[in-house]
């Protein structure tokens, strides 16, 4: 299709708004307060539902190159068939959640060794019947369950779908999500947990957003002085408990969202212009108190929480000719604080190159082997437990990179309290500091969310050095990057084996130091 330029979408955008302010209807706030919502606007494109069409064929020389460069083939049988594996979620046990793009999910857990790559899947229920989502809001929240709310598309039908969902891992069971009230629309939604454990979602197509009361399912309004709808954004949560993003459409302007007044203001006008065809790359919150931000254009944008200003970043190279960008793609913070991200030329197009940015420079590394034949848009990065990124792109084809570097062990998580003595089958608590990482660590943007920023309990038995995961959930606190103590529980898992053990917190990747436990 042909895409408006710049100003022929600024202009269509302002017509809509005009257009649609005077019917737009009040929704009550909870403070008593009201604001409204308007209409969705018109969306000049879709983000495609397919990966691009390969048209390089993969050789030899492409998979060597790339396992020299640290990526390994998760090598169990893959279950994904030709729907490909999608959205990826680290659940608090220790396994993998993968979306096959529509309704049915996969678990990949790590073998006895505690090794992803050669780990195994196993088949988890499927959504209720008729939600099968593409591009949608998802989180892991403070109890263990997930929740995905809307989608861009649903079983790869354009439909921007105001349906959803939540997953008990222990019942495997998932329990449809009624929307927002007045939310005919939810689409490639965003959301964030914050720092209470409370989940706020956004939509594609409004300006406001709506918190969850998980007990009830249902909604309360939230977000007033939103500055432009929620279409394309991504959401970063801040060390002060605050959430950030770029607008997207009253660009170069940037907001913070106030949880205790439910209220957004502005954070500042960014120097560069981070747009392309209504699109923005992946933020991350980096240990020094940045955040990094990809453009769809060539630039990028780098927010400091200590002094709340905005600076100019480096520009993304040209490769084979081609200028990069990341017109939706993403990120992941490795265990040494350095960002691994996805770039691709203009919007859409292949081939996909992957960078690492390490708080001076951005640099070209390794890209997975289908990397020829891929766009940003269609990869997803989750960082594992073990400090490795997995990484899917709509393929059967699920990669592991082994990043090099030492993780920074000023972030690392540390036990203050716990049980030396533990029961197989029973749950206790522990506690320590830094349990939720200095990061969400993952980040797309709205048609994506898998933030892990929450511990997982790691055992490893003196005897046989097999690895297994206690079941965390309940967590006190989901806040980034603080040093208050943080506690929450862990499920001793009843085929764990007996006798002496090395217990250890992970957050993002980066574990504790070791606690010695007994089993029994």
């Amino acid at each position: 299709m042909i895409i408006p330029s710049r100003l022929l979408v600024a202009a269509a955008l302002i017509a809509v708004a005009n257009s649609t302010a005077a019917s737009a209807a009040p929704i009550s706030w909870n403070s008593g307060a009201s604001f409204y919502t308007t209409r969705p606007f018109v969306r000049f494109m879709h983000a495609p539902p397919r990966p691009p069409a390969p048209t390089v064929r993969i050789t030899m020389a492409d998979v060597m190159r790339a396992r020299a460069g640290g990526w390994q083939q998760v090598t169990a049988n893959p279950p994904f068939g030709a729907n490909g594996a999608g959205t990826a979620l680290l659940m608090t046990d220790g396994t993998v959640m993968v979306q096959d793009n529509t309704s049915n999910w996969y678990s990949l857990g790590p073998d006895k060794n505690g090794n992803y790559v050669r780990g195994s899947w196993t088949t988890k229920a499927s959504l209720p019947a008729g939600y099968g989502p593409l591009y949608f809001a998802s989180a892991v929240l403070a109890d263990g369950k997930l929740i995905i709310n809307g989608g861009e598309y649903n079983f790869f039908h354009g439909t921007e779908t105001n349906l959803g969902a939540i997953y008990d891992p222990v019942a495997d069971a998932w329990t449809s999500v009624s929307p927002p009230s007045g939310w005919a629309e939810i689409g490639d939604a965003s959301s964030v947990v914050l720092a209470d454990g409370t989940y706020m979602l956004g939509n594609c197509c409004y300006t406001s957003q709506a918190l969850l009361n998980e007990g009830s399912l249902t909604w309360m309004m939230t977000g007033l002085g939103k500055q432009d709808r929620n279409s394309e954004e991504g959401w970063t949560l801040l060390p002060n408990g605050k959430v950030l993003t770029e607008d997207v459409s009253t660009e170069p302007n940037s907001e913070r969202y106030n949880p205790r007044t439910g209220a957004w203001s502005t954070a500042g006008a960014i120097p560069v212009d981070l747009i392309n065809q209504s699109e923005i790359g992946p933020q991350v919150l980096r240990p020094d108190g940045t955040v990094f931000v990809a453009g769809a254009s060539q630039h990028t944008a780098i927010f400091d929480t200590n002094t709340g200003r905005w600076s100019a970043g480096p520009d993304f190279p040209i490769v084979g000719g081609l200028q990069l960008d990341v017109t939706d793609g993403p990120a992941a913070l490795l265990t040494n604080g350095d960002v691994l991200l996805a770039a691709s030329p203009g919007v859409y197009q292949a081939p996909a190159s992957m960078l690492v940015w390490d708080g001076t420079r951005l640099a070209l590394v390794a890209a997975p082997p289908n990397a020829p034949n891929d766009a940003s848009y269609n990869l997803r990065l989750l960082v594992l437990p073990t400090g490795q990124v997995l990484e899917t792109d709509g393929s059967d084809d699920v990669e592991i990179y082994t990043p090099g570097g030492a993780p920074d062990r000023n972030i690392a998580p540390a036990v203050t309290a716990v049980p030396t003595s533990l029961t197989h089958g029973n749950t206790y608590v522990i506690s320590g500091v830094r349990f939720n990482g200095c990061s969400q660590a993952n980040a797309y943007g709205d048609d994506a969310q898998a933030a892990s920023n929450y511990p997982l309990v790691r055992i490893k038995n003196n005897a046989t050095g097999h690895v297994f995961y206690a079941r965390t959930h309940d967590h006190s606190y989901m806040g980034v990057a603080s040093n208050a103590v943080v506690s929450t529980m862990f499920d001793v898992p009843n085929a764990i084996e007996l006798g002496a053990s090395s217990l250890v917190v992970v957050a993002n990747g980066i574990h504790s130091p070791p606690v010695g436990v007994m089993i029994h």
